[in-house]
């Protein structure tokens, strides 16, 4: 298997993964301009780009996700609850739904809070066994804190759904599973952000403040604690949706 974590825009983590002994991979969470990199990685790497996915409608930047699956023919996808809020056609994605790169599987979580599409992605190297290898959990959770629960004005609501999927879909996972986020300290998709780019399952729960509180705790921080808004965040939004 290979892994590439790419730090770009807005304090922005995207990734680029797969199976190289299969010639399959992944994009995920592609940011508008840096299409080009994702080719130049596939040629090194002897692989087709197979999916290209964003984990959520983004608002804090302009996606390349259409963009580059255009390029490499490739299926653009995102969590089946987008249908019919955008504006184009996508490859949807359920829950438990698992996508396979050669030696590589990929279960897709539903993990709303964020956004109530927001999805997880839980990775299993096949060749290793059959316990899963590291999550990428989006804007769901970051290496010393969590999404923020604001951006569709229903913050109270949206907070209990993000302390529910943490719980249920990401701190179930055993500790030794590796998180890569897709911020890290900079970006206004959180509070308190690490600049550290990756954790562990294991590390978060001992020492991520905001997964000590219960959940009516969990609700007041989180909404007491919220970051100004993206900038241009409408016309970001409405860019990826368009057609």
């Amino acid at each position: 298997m290979f892994f590439r974590q790419l730090a770009t825009k807005e304090s922005s983590l995207s990734y680029f993964f797969g199976c190289g002994t299969k010639g399959k991979s992944m994009a995920v969470d592609v940011v508008a301009g840096d299409e080009e990199w994702y080719i130049e990685e596939a040629k090194k790497a002897g692989v087709t780009i197979n999916y290209v996915i964003d984990t959520h409608v983004h608002a804090d930047h302009y996606s390349g996700g259409r963009k580059l699956a255009k390029m490499t023919g490739a299926p653009y996808c995102l969590h089946e609850s987008d249908a019919g809020i955008v504006k184009f056609e996508f490859e949807r994605l359920a829950n438990g739904q698992v996508l396979n790169l050669g030696n590589v599987d990929v279960e897709v979580l539903h993990t709303p809070g964020h956004t109530p599409d927001s999805v997880c992605l839980l990775v299993t190297d096949m060749r290793r066994g059959d316990a899963p290898w590291f999550v990428i959990t989006g804007d769901t959770l970051f290496v010393g804190s969590t999404g923020r629960p604001d951006l569709l004005g229903r913050e109270k609501e949206m907070a209990g759904q993000l302390y529910e999927s943490i719980h249920a879909k990401l701190l179930s996972l055993p500790n030794e599973v590796e998180i890569f986020p897709g911020h890290q300290a900079g970006s206004v998709c959180g509070a308190g952000l690490s600049g550290k780019p990756s954790s562990t399952v294991g590390f978060e729960k001992r020492w991520n403040p905001a997964l000590l509180m219960d959940k009516n705790a969990f609700i007041e921080s989180l909404i007491s604690n919220i970051p100004p808004r993206p900038a241009e965040m409408d016309k970001m939004v409405a860019a990826n949706i368009s057609a």
